[in-house]
């Protein structure tokens, strides 16, 4: 089966078509993210209506809860969840940085501390990929080990070289025909150790390629140094998937430098602490000055959020603390994000791509980088506690 054609450039930004089982997927994409089988306070139903072509899940979670036993019985993932597009699970080797105090690295994978009952279990490369034969997702991905920015250079290495030993052992084994699997590129903010393992994973052969260990904490400016060197040496006729990163300027200036997938918490976290997407930047649909604001959140919005309620509604019902506004919230970000791919694909096909970034990054107020850094970290340190409050 083909699994990706590159349709046009503009610059070094691309429009591209991925071939799954589940249905082709437009690039450049966006894939909300459904940890353990869920998109957080939304369902199927609202990412249908959105428009979301293909979604995240993570090996980890699943692995824990609700184990091989229930996915195997069931038939896969798709039918678990009731989603019957593409899915990418990631390997859990991100929850081996977020949930380091909970884990031990060893030759062929982690030893891990449940953060759900504290539990001992292994989790190696070669259980990581016969768990996503079960899964019945579109596209898996190898163990790896994720550096934190604060490693040194020495300690970075070391883990993009035991990195690489899984995957080159995890290349080899069996995976069912209709699955992708993807090499993954580490190395942290050195780009020689980036050229040292996208060399590697281009002699593996395989069909698309991930850019992890970015969006960890490091300052903005090298994180898009990092993306647009490691791009530029990756083979161009695979897809290029940036792992963790979705902020709308983030996704554009990514996109500028040759990324064609994308996926993070970021836009439905923060919609449930009523943070919401425009145009123009974002607002908290907390503040008092909402509390009478009959029109919508984006006059100019089309998702169902939009078109059934007020800013002063889901202003009370935050306020009321209801489960209805996380849901609104999301079903509004996510519209927003998966919207903004599709703009960007257009004007990359009809050659418009940098007017509009121009355009768009001009009256776009993003939050300061402070901001997201902070928000991050927050968020990073809400996932360790998971463990640690319990154990």
């Amino acid at each position: 089966m083909k699994f990706f054609e590159l349709n046009f450039k503009d610059g070094d930004a691309r429009a591209g078509t991925l071939y799954t089982s589940h249905g082709a997927i437009d690039t450049p994409v966006f894939m909300p993210v459904a940890t353990q089988g869920s998109v957080k306070a939304i369902g199927v139903d609202d990412l249908n209506r959105i428009g979301s072509q293909i979604v995240l899940a993570n090996t980890y979670h699943l692995y824990l809860r609700p184990g091989h036993e229930v996915i195997e019985k069931i038939s896969g993932l798709h039918k678990f969840m009731g989603w019957n597009k593409a899915i990418l699970t990631d390997s859990g080797g991100f929850q081996g940085f977020s949930l380091a105090h909970l884990r031990t690295v060893t030759k062929d994978g982690f030893i891990f501390k449940s953060h759900i009952d504290g539990s001992i279990f292994r989790f190696n490369y070669e259980d990581v990929i016969k768990f996503q034969t079960l899964l019945g997702s579109d596209i898996i991905m190898p163990l790896d080990i994720c550096s934190s920015s604060n490693q040194n250079k020495s300690q970075v290495e070391e883990s993009m070289i035991l990195t690489n030993e899984w995957i080159s052992k995890t290349r080899k084994l069996n995976i069912n025909s209709d699955q992708f699997m993807f090499g993954i590129v580490q190395g942290g903010m050195y780009e020689d150790l980036r050229k040292s393992c996208v060399e590697q994973m281009i002699d593996l052969s395989f069909p698309g390629y991930a850019i992890g260990g970015l969006s960890v904490g490091e300052d903005i400016d090298v994180m898009y140094r990092i993306v647009d060197y490691t791009a530029n040496i990756l083979p161009l006729n695979s897809p290029r998937y940036l792992m963790g990163v979705g902020s709308p300027e983030n996704l554009i200036e990514c996109i500028s430098k040759g990324i064609d997938m994308f996926d993070c918490v970021l836009p439905t976290r923060i919609a449930r602490n009523g943070s919401l997407f425009l145009d123009s930047g974002r607002i908290n649909i907390t503040n008092a000055t909402f509390k009478f604001d009959d029109n919508p959140i984006d006059l100019s919005c089309n998702c169902f959020t939009c078109a059934h309620y007020s800013k002063a509604y889901i202003h009370h019902l935050f306020k009321a603390k209801e489960f209805l506004a996380y849901r609104l919230a999301s079903i509004h970000n996510l519209y927003f994000i998966v919207n903004l791919m599709r703009e960007i694909r257009k004007t990359i096909l009809m050659g418009e791509f940098n007017n509009f970034k121009k355009e768009f990054l001009s009256r776009y107020n993003s939050a300061d980088r402070l901001t997201q850094v902070a928000q991050k970290k927050m968020w990073i340190q809400s996932q360790e506690r998971k463990g640690r409050d319990k154990f």
